[in-house]
C-alpha cells in the first residue's frame, strides 16, 4: 500500500503540474499574416485542458494507480460570448465513449488561459431517444435571453435492422440568463433535418429570425440549396413553416457539398458580417473551410458581398485529428474596440483562435473579388491585379 500511495502521489503531482503549465501558457501571435487576420501558435483548448478532477479519481483508496477514469477525446466546435468582461466558450467536449456534452471555458483575454468551469452544463432531455448533443451557437437576443441552439442527434427509427449508423438530426433549443441554469425548450419543428441553426440577435418584422441549413439526410444536403432564412413567431415552440436560401451552394467551389452558418452575424455600419463553413469533396474525403459574406443591414436576408474562396483553411497540425482536413466554427466575439476573435476548431479535435477586426473583415469582404465560377474568370481577376500592380511599380 505504501508503494501504491507513493505512485499515486507522484502521478497526481506530475499530472497536476503539467495541467497548470498548459492552462497558464501564454499564446503567441504568428507573423507575418495575410493582413486579414492573425493565427495564434497554440491551440486554446485541447483534451488535456480538461480538469484533472474530471479525468481522474483523486482518492488513493479507489484509484491507487492514479488511472484515468473518465477519458476526454476532444474539445471543439465552441459557441462564444463576452460575459461580464470575460471570454466564454461553450465547448463541445467529447468523451472517449464518443458522447458529447457542453462545458464552459473562460479566459481573461480571449487568446489563452482558458480554464473550464468545475461542472459541465446539465441540459435537460426532451426524450430518452436523444443520444448525442453538440455544436451550440450562442445568441444574446434583444428579448433579454441568451439562447443556445445545438444539434440533438437520435438513431434513425426508420433504419433497417442492423444499421447502427443512420441518424436523424433536430435543432435543440435552450436559454439562460446566467449560464448556470438552462431552460430546455421544444426542439425546432422542421420538414427537413437541421444540424446548423443560428438565431439572429434582433427581431425582424416582429419575429425571431433563424439561419437554417435544410438537409435531406443526416450527412448529405441533397436538395438543400445552402444557408436558409426563416422567421418564427416564438422560440418557445418554434415551427419552421417557410424558409428561403440566402447563401447558395455552387458547383466546383469551396461549398459545393454543403455550407452552414457559423455563429450569429456581427452587426456593422456596412451590413451584417457572416462567418460560415463550406464543404467540398476531394480525394482525401470532405474538406471543411471557413468563409465570409455580408448581408444588408435593414434586410439581413439579402446578400451584399461574398469574396471568392475561403477565409481560413486547415494548416499544419490543424489538418490532423479525428476527422482530418476540417475547420469548423460556431463562435466569434466582437469587442467594443472592433477587435474580432474568431474561434475555430480543427479536425474535430481542438480549439484555436484567430484575431482580426471589423474594419479589416469588411475591407476583405467588400474589396475581394467574388467567385466567377470558371477558371477563365479567375485568370481575368488575377491579370487585372497584376496589370494594376505592374503599372504602380513602373
Amino acid at each position: 500500500m505504501k508503494n501504491e500511495n507513493a505512485l499515486f502521489s507522484s502521478r497526481l503531482k506530475a499530472i497536476t503540474q503539467q495541467y497548470e503549465q498548459l492552462v497558464g501558457r501564454k499564446n503567441e501571435v504568428v507573423l507575418p499574416s495575410n493582413g486579414v487576420f492573425e493565427r495564434y501558435k497554440h491551440p486554446i483548448l485541447t483534451a488535456a485542458h480538461a480538469p484533472v478532477f474530471w479525468r481522474y479519481d483523486l482518492s488513493p483508496e479507489t484509484n491507487p494507480f492514479f488511472m484515468e477514469r473518465f477519458g476526454i477525446n476532444g474539445t471543439f466546435n465552441a459557441g462564444a460570448i463576452k460575459w461580464n468582461g470575460r471570454y466564454l466558450l461553450v465547448v463541445r467536449v467529447e468523451g472517449n465513449d464518443r458522447k458529447s456534452f457542453f462545458a464552459i471555458a473562460e479566459s481573461p483575454n480571449g487568446i489563452d488561459q482558458f480554464r473550464f468551469w468545475d461542472y459541465p452544463i446539465v441540459i435537460p432531455e426532451n426524450d430518452d431517444q436523444e443520444t448525442n448533443i453538440y455544436d451550440m451557437r450562442l445568441t444574446a437576443h434583444e428579448d433579454g435571453w441568451i439562447y443556445g441552439i445545438f444539434c440533438a442527434e437520435r438513431k434513425d427509427p426508420a433504419a433497417p435492422s442492423g444499421d447502427l449508423s443512420s441518424a436523424v438530426a433536430k435543432a435543440g433549443i435552450v436559454r439562460t440568463k446566467d449560464f448556470k441554469s438552462w431552460e430546455r425548450l421544444a426542439d425546432l419543428q422542421s420538414k427537413s433535418q437541421q444540424r446548423n441553426v443560428v438565431l439572429h440577435p434582433e427581431f425582424v418584422e416582429g419575429k425571431y429570425a433563424l439561419y437554417t441549413r435544410p438537409q435531406d439526410g443526416f450527412i448529405d444536403a441533397g436538395s438543400g440549396g445552402g444557408i436558409g432564412w426563416a422567421l418564427v413567431d416564438t422560440m418557445e415552440n418554434a415551427i419552421l413553416k417557410e424558409e428561403k436560401i440566402i447563401n447558395f451552394r455552387h458547383y466546383h467551389t469551396i461549398k459545393e457539398q454543403k455550407n452552414g452558418e457559423g455563429p450569429h452575424p456581427i452587426k456593422t455600419p456596412k451590413g451584417w458580417l457572416h462567418l460560415a463553413h463550406g464543404v467540398r469533396a476531394c480525394a482525401a474525403g470532405l474538406r471543411y473551410v471557413l468563409y465570409l459574406y455580408l448581408t444588408d443591414l435593414q434586410k439581413p436576408d439579402q446578400l451584399i458581398a461574398e469574396p471568392a474562396g475561403y477565409l481560413l483553411a486547415p494548416e499544419g497540425e490543424e489538418r490532423v485529428g479525428d476527422v482530418s482536413n476540417v475547420l469548423f466554427t460556431n463562435g466569434w466575439i466582437a469587442d467594443n474596440d472592433g477587435t474580432v476573435y474568431i474561434y475555430y476548431s480543427s479536425s474535430d479535435t481542438r480549439m484555436h483562435v484567430a484575431v482580426s477586426s471589423i474594419d479589416r473583415l469588411l475591407d476583405y469582404c467588400l474589396h475581394t473579388a467574388p467567385d466567377g465560377y470558371r477558371s477563365a474568370k479567375s485568370v481575368q481577376t488575377l491579370v487585372s491585379l497584376i496589370d494594376k500592380n505592374l503599372s504602380l511599380m513602373a
